[in-house]
């Protein structure tokens, strides 16, 4: 028996549920808690462990074995290792051609679409010069340094190089020189954690920045708000997958405030990849009813959402994916497979390079796939790309 089906049964004995009884309450198949008690399954998906927990009364990392998403994409390696080079070798300055503080921050400023834009591929190749010259300016360039790691790590989290990723955060938080720049670096670590399944040290991070970074909402600036209430967003994005509801809806509750003071969707200066404000904090509801097992709520407040004037300044590319991937997963939970699937198709023509990475994509195409008799042609595609076996 692996550990997550020791830490199951014996959660189920002591609550006083038989197998049955915990199927019913979780909604996972008597079968699939069978094999894990049993030892036959050697793991469960990070969304059935949620189910048990949260039947159970348990956070989720109550009954979590080995937290973590499977590693990057077969190719991701190879194309990525010119940036791991870049970021193992030490300084080399030439005198005839040494970089200027304005010459980085132009090529940082050049990169970031294609961070935005998910255009992985292209950024790995501009990224590792940009390496070396952010290095090679010195302590005088900790600045532009900073936002070039800050552009690494969050490349490296999207491809899943969750190590390196993290690694490359930790020199981040070093070169931050004020708490927005470091709100911003903690952002993408808690980000990152979640992506791990580290959920206890995400939500522990995410509320320690928050009470940092709290500000006086009377005399706060629009930055400051932005990175408080950015922030808020993780401590509830961590607490609701790791089944502390109460939690999460303060956390959004305090959020909404920050983006009602605000008024507007907007991207601080001290973040580069994303936006805070009314848009952002109703697309995370929409997540926050889908995690409490509401998906008919999910779908209203994001047809609610779709139905608002279009902001001046959109949530960031990756923000909307993932916007798109809880409203496939609704459509699934309720059993609109031609609905779910259509979303999933939405998603990866808009994010092509992002889509193989998402291990929820995958979770909606293996429901959309068990619930119908035929699969088309699309959808044998999407599963190849997916790495999902039919």
């Amino acid at each position: 028996m692996t550990d997550a089906g020791k830490k199951v049964k014996q959660a189920r004995k002591l609550s006083g549920l038989t197998q049955k009884e915990l199927a019913a309450h979780s909604g996972v198949s008597l079968s699939t808690i069978r094999k894990l008690e049993q030892g036959e399954r050697t793991g469960a998906r990070m969304e059935t462990l949620r189910s048990l927990a949260q039947a159970l009364r348990l956070p989720t990392m109550a009954l979590v074995e080995k937290p973590g998403e499977a590693g990057p994409t077969s190719g991701t390696h190879e194309a990525w290792s010119p940036v791991r080079e870049a970021l193992a070798r030490p300084r080399r300055v030439m005198a005839d051609e040494a970089p200027t503080r304005a010459g980085v921050a132009d090529s940082v400023a050049a990169a970031v679409p294609l961070y935005r834009a998910h255009r992985f591929s292209e950024l790995s190749t501009v990224l590792p010069q940009l390496i070396y010259d952010a290095e090679d300016l010195g302590t005088e360039g900790r600045g532009e340094r900073l936002r070039v790691l800050q552009l690494v790590a969050g490349a490296l989290t999207h491809t899943r190089q969750f190590e390196t990723a993290e690694i490359v955060l930790r020199r981040a938080l070093d070169d931050a020189e004020d708490r927005l720049s470091n709100a911003a670096t903690i952002n993408t670590l808690c980000w990152l954690l979640m992506r791990q399944g580290r959920l206890d040290e995400a939500l522990r991070t995410a509320t320690h920045w928050a009470d940092e970074v709290e500000p006086r909402l009377t005399r706060a600036t629009t930055a400051e708000l932005a990175a408080w209430g950015l922030l808020l967003l993780n401590v509830a994005a961590a607490a609701i997958r790791n089944n502390q509801p109460g939690t999460a809806a303060d956390a959004l509750k305090f959020a909404s405030s920050a983006a009602t003071a605000i008024g507007r969707e907007l991207q601080p200066n001290h973040e580069q990849m994303r936006t805070f404000g009314p848009v952002s904090v109703r697309m995370k509801s929409v997540e926050d009813a889908l995690a409490r097992d509401r998906p008919e709520r999910a779908l209203q407040l994001s047809r609610s959402l779709s139905k608002t004037p279009r902001p001046a300044v959109l949530p960031s590319v990756s923000v909307r994916a993932r916007h798109g991937l809880t409203v496939a997963s609704a459509y699934a939970r309720t059993g609109q497979f031609v609905e779910a699937f259509g979303k999933l198709a939405e998603v990866q023509m808009k994010s092509p390079e992002w889509f193989p990475n998402q291990s929820p994509a995958r979770d909606v195409l293996r429901s959309v796939v068990s619930g119908r008799r035929t699969l088309t042609p699309e959808m044998r595609s999407m599963a190849q790309t997916l790495q999902l076996p039919l």
